[in-house]
Order: structure tokens, then C-alpha cells, then sequence
């Protein structure tokens, strides 16, 4: 019995992520296609002259599209419709603000050469001795360093666990964090696991451990005071 057990744990093991991916991959290419095809015309639709559904002609088309719309944006023509664009919006009032936001939000995500969320840390949160993980963004603006105490900081944004995509944002100074040397990758497979999981093995074990050592050790040489949070 114990080595059925172990067979059936090593073929979950196995097939669980695999089938995970699979259905996670199937949902986001119908998702895609249930956008893109209602802007298609029925004549053009493969559909109308198959017998069975094809999928993924959406997300062909959604790619191709993007494609072309960057291309002709990288030329003087497509950057002078562009702003002309911009500019419409720019003088709505409701709307402004909310493209403003929402375009300065994916420039940062996707920009090659921005730093946001590349560098993973630690914090002193949210008692003295006890430690987060967070991912480290972009120094204070002038504005808001104008208000701080008189030091440097940066923004961090602290995960929940196991859910990463809520968790809280502040400002910590520079001199409270120290930074890990390791991928944000691995930071988000801990959070995610509740530690359960360590990417690496043996050694990535023995990396996070001389980590936490490191993070031990400067906690006894600075004062104990956890950065304040705000939701």
C-alpha cells in the first residue's frame, strides 16, 4: 500500500501541473478568441465554411494585429495619429485620467528597460524579527520624497500569500531593505507555496538560509522598528 501511495502521489505530482497548464492555456486562447471574433464578419470567420470550431484564430489575428498597429506606430505616420489621439483624449475630462493612468501603468510593465518589480527584498514586517519578501519598484518621486523623513526610499510592494496579486504598497528606506539574489520567479513560487516549495533544491535551500542569516544578523545592528504599511 505505501508503494501505491507513492506511485499515486508521483503521477500527480506528474500529470497535476501539466494538466493545470494545459486548461489555464485553453481558457486564455478561448477568452481571446471570444473577444476578437464578434469583430470579425461571419464571411471571414473559418467556422462558416469548416464544420468544427477552430480555435485560436482569434488570438492569431489579436497577435497579428497588435503587430501591425507597433509597427505603424514606430513610423512618423503612426506616431502623428497617435497623438492626435492622445490629444482628443487628453481634453476629456472623465477620460484624461483615466487613460493617463492606465497608459503609464503598461509603459512601466512592459517598458525593456524600466526596474519595476525586478528586484526582490526584504523588509522588516510586520513585527520586529519577522521578515517579508517584497518587490522593489521605483525610488519616491521629488513630490513625495519632499514629505518623507530626510533619507532615501523606495517603493515596495509586499505580496499576500497565495494569492500575489493583492498585498500592500509603501515607501520603506533604502537602508531598511536588504536585497536578494534571487529571481522574481523564485520570490513569487515561495509566496505562493507558503515556503513549501523551493525552487533550486539543496542549494537554493542553503542560498535562502545564509540569506535569512545575512537578514538576522543586520537586524541586530540597526535598531528594531518595522516600516509602517498602508493598504
Amino acid at each position: 500500500m505505501s508503494r501505491i501511495r507513492n506511485d499515486v502521489l508521483t503521477g500527480l505530482v506528474l500529470v497535476g501541473p501539466l494538466y493545470i497548464t494545459a486548461n489555464l492555456t485553453w481558457w486564455f486562447i478561448n477568452w481571446v478568441d471570444d473577444l476578437v471574433r464578434p469583430l470579425i464578419p461571419a464571411p471571414y470567420r473559418p467556422e462558416t465554411y469548416l464544420p468544427v470550431h477552430v480555435p485560436g484564430t482569434g488570438l492569431i489575428l489579436a497577435f497579428l494585429t497588435l503587430t501591425v498597429l507597433g509597427f505603424l506606430t514606430a513610423n512618423l505616420v503612426g506616431r502623428t495619429l497617435v497623438e492626435f489621439g492622445e490629444n482628443i483624449l487628453n481634453r476629456m475630462p472623465v477620460v484624461r485620467p483615466i487613460y493617463k493612468s492606465l497608459k503609464q501603468i503598461f509603459e512601466t510593465l512592459f517598458s525593456n528597460s524600466g526596474s519595476s518589480f525586478r528586484r526582490v527584498g526584504l523588509v522588516e514586517f510586520p513585527s520586529p524579527g519577522m521578515w517579508s519578501l517584497v518587490f522593489l519598484s521605483n525610488t519616491a518621486s521629488a513630490d513625495i520624497a519632499a514629505k518623507l523623513p530626510d533619507t532615501e526610499h523606495v517603493g515596495a510592494f509586499m505580496p499576500c500569500t497565495p494569492n500575489p496579486t493583492t498585498g500592500f504598497f509603501f515607501y520603506v528606506p533604502r537602508r531598511a531593505v536588504i536585497d536578494l539574489d534571487i529571481s522574481v520567479e523564485v520570490a513569487m513560487t515561495l509566496l505562493m507555496s507558503a515556503g513549501l516549495a523551493q525552487p533550486g533544491g539543496t542549494d537554493q535551500q542553503k542560498k535562502l538560509s545564509a540569506l535569512a542569516e545575512t537578514a538576522r544578523i543586520a537586524a541586530a545592528a540597526r535598531p528594531n522598528r518595522a516600516p509602517a504599511a498602508a493598504e
